[in-house]
């Protein structure tokens, strides 16, 4: 058979470059799935809701959030890895997933090898608040009390590894105090059990905490950015009390490893989009958080970075997961 020219050529350059010929016009062929492995109404399920309307429209196909909590943000992540490398199934993922890369070594996956960056989105700082019970006013007054009845003071996290637990482990050694840990299946459940004042210690995000504060529900002590929060303006900073602690939360957008560049491209590009509109930094700023405009490459080098951080921080707090 007399192959000509023409046709010789663009096998060869379907042979060098699979992942192109994967992304040609089609994509998404149906709905794109955002899993979130966090329960509802915490900061990766609301960025996640965030996103889903206008990369809809952007996209020209639905754009749905399917939340998979469960054993510290594993199960759904899994998932995500063990999907195909499409563009169809997408993971809203943390700095939770760079601390299981320590805390998880059994884990069924490794991050930077199953799965592949696409956009970073946002970061946002913390608030640390306490229930009225527990009648401390400032964190210097929480340190005190913590100290004198080491290891008999409960603090609330979303659950194992997240931001909000490692936030509050860091806290108690750099405080040089011992906490025990609550966790529970979201942040849903652990700010329902500080309000209650079932425990009564809790790192969150200042958004959705800011309301129980304001109503008295809870009391807020600091937040964990280096300076003030505008949020929270009264507020200190933790570090005002504690120099060099520093806590935040950010959120990231990955995708199955081996997905092909120009959807990983054209993703970045929408999210980047969106992210630099008016509305969605305003809306950001009412929710206390940043953009975080990274390439895919400062995206992935970032992510290796806070592997390394999150490991620093972890066998300085002697975390463990139990």
């Amino acid at each position: 058979m007399r192959i000509d020219r023409r046709t010789g050529l663009m096998a060869l350059a379907g042979l060098a470059a699979p992942g192109r010929l994967r992304a040609q016009p089609g994509w998404p062929s149906r709905p794109v799935r955002i899993v979130v492995p966090f329960g509802l109404g915490g900061s990766a399920d609301i960025a996640a809701r965030f996103l889903a309307d206008p990369l809809s429209v952007a996209l020209g196909q639905p754009v749905v959030v399917e939340n998979r909590p469960g054993a510290g943000a594993v199960i759904g992540t899994d998932t995500v890895a063990k999907s195909a490398p499409d563009g169809h199934t997408l993971l809203l993922m943390s700095n939770t997933h760079t601390a299981n890369e320590t805390l998880l070594p059994a884990r069924p996956y490794v991050l930077m090898r199953d799965l592949a960056p696409v956009a970073a989105i946002n970061t946002a700082v913390h608030v640390l608040a306490v229930h009225g019970s527990l009648g401390v006013r400032t964190v210097a007054e929480l340190i005190a009390k913590a100290r004198a009845a080491p290891g008999t003071l409960d603090y609330a996290s979303s659950g194992p590894g997240t931001p909000y637990h490692i936030a509050s482990e860091v806290f108690a050694a750099m405080a040089g105090i011992r906490l025990n840990h609550i966790p529970f299946r979201g942040s849903n459940e652990a700010r329902t059990a500080l309000i209650a004042g079932q425990v009564p210690i809790m790192f969150d995000a200042i958004p959705t905490m800011r309301e129980q504060i304001t109503n008295g529900r809870v009391l807020g002590l600091a937040t964990t950015g280096t300076a003030r929060s505008p949020l929270l303006a009264d507020l200190p900073a933790v570090a005002e009390t504690l120099p060099g602690f520093e806590a935040a939360i950010w959120l990231g957008l990955m995708a199955p490893a081996g997905l092909p560049a120009p959807i990983a491209e054209r993703l970045h590009a929408e999210i980047g989009k969106l992210l630099a509109s008016g509305p969605a930094r305003e809306t950001m700023a009412r929710n206390g958080a940043e953009p975080m405009p990274m390439s895919i490459a400062e995206f992935d080098a970032f992510l290796r970075g806070d592997i390394e951080r999150q490991q620093e921080w972890i066998r300085m707090a002697k975390i463990q997961m139990r």
